[in-house]
């Protein structure tokens, strides 16, 4: 008869919690009073009551954390949350945007909301809807950060969460323990966290990567800058341009040797043999539009460096002689034997 009020338990009088289930009116959180909205309560899981449900639960020996089932009267849609504030007006309760979203109701959709237990969470696997969740540098930390506006995540919910003023969107696919209610607590709990592909992600392929460097590997081998006669070369006729030269010109003809066997005339299809002289005209390249040639041997100044060792090796060449003959007798050279004529210095001079 009395067991709403408690019951007999030993010596003494134990409490027991009733369930709360009440009907009110729905409505998103920015169609609350300006004085008490807060946007923030958008990317959470949490409710607003009125003062009046905080009495039903007070009265009904209701413990912490109070976690509620809310369950659509139109479609039957239900998912769960827990509650932020008891400062609604009487007969209405304000949701974030995506729990109207998952239940799938309208502002002023008349939704059941009763008591529920529900286990405590230790796994939870997430699916991201976007690609831009891969920006996020260090996922884990974002999600336990925001994951304490929640109090409750329920399978196959679309909760949105906010970071560096964008909103992500993220999709409960799987949560242990299994219930149920479908869902789990996230109170005061060690929750390991799985990420699945996001939305619209595309596997890169390894193999066709791995072929493609293979490729740019083999190009590298063959580089038409490593060779005398490159590609530019070979299209403006480079080698035809130098044996046109004046070089070429300026001594014409076929040499003659003394003995009357004619001389063999030296190919000059190697290019690196081939002095090219400045002087002169300059033959005209011609070259199509939007082609550049740099084809012509760069000559690097010498360094000064360079020139003093060259004048100093040139300047002073051969070996010296001396004036006085050497003493062969004796096997000594003749500046060793030179004694100076000059009388010694005392080292040590008296005065009287």
């Amino acid at each position: 008869m009395f067991s709403g009020f408690g019951s007999y338990d030993g010596n003494q009088f134990a409490s027991i919690p009733q369930k709360f289930e009440s009907f009110f009116r729905c409505y998103p959180i920015s169609m609350m009073n300006d004085r008490i909205r807060k946007d923030d309560a958008n990317y959470g899981g949490k409710i607003f009551l009125p003062p009046s449900a905080l009495n039903k639960l007070t009265m009904l020996n209701i413990r912490y954390p109070m976690l509620f089932e809310l369950m659509a009267n139109e479609n039957g849609k239900i998912t769960h949350g827990g509650v932020l504030e008891f400062i609604a007006e009487e007969g209405r309760t304000y949701l974030p945007n995506w729990m109207m979203e998952t239940l799938d109701v309208k502002p002023g959709s008349l939704l059941k909301i009763s008591t529920i237990d529900i286990p405590l969470g230790s796994y939870v696997n997430i699916e991201p809807q976007s690609v831009d969740f891969l920006d996020i540098s260090d996922p884990k930390a974002v999600l336990e950060n925001v994951l304490r506006n929640f109090s409750t995540l329920t399978i196959n919910d679309i909760i949105e969460i906010s970071y560096n003023n964008k909103i992500y969107r993220i999709k409960i696919l799987e949560v242990k323990p299994e219930s149920p209610s479908k869902g789990i607590c996230v109170i005061e709990t060690d929750l390991i966290t799985d990420f699945a592909p996001p939305v619209g992600y595309v596997e890169p392929d390894y193999r066709s990567e791995a072929a493609k460097n293979e490729v740019k590997k083999d190009n590298a081998k063959i580089d038409p800058s490593n060779i005398s006669q490159g590609s530019m070369s070979k299209r403006i006729d480079y080698h035809g341009i130098v044996n046109k030269s004046n070089l070429s010109t300026t001594f014409g003809g076929q040499g003659q040797k003394l003995s009357g066997m004619a001389s063999k005339k030296k190919s000059s299809t190697d290019l690196k043999n081939i002095e090219i002289s400045l002087e002169g005209i300059p033959l005209k390249l011609d070259l199509s539009d939007g082609q550049l040639f740099f084809g012509f041997p760069i000559v690097l100044p010498k360094k000064e460096d360079d020139k003093d060792n060259e004048t100093s090796s040139t300047n002073f060449s051969g070996q010296g002689q001396s004036l006085r003959k050497s003493n062969k007798r004796k096997g000594k050279s003749n500046l060793e034997n030179v004694k100076t004529k000059s009388p010694k210095s005392p080292e040590v001079i008296e005065i009287d």
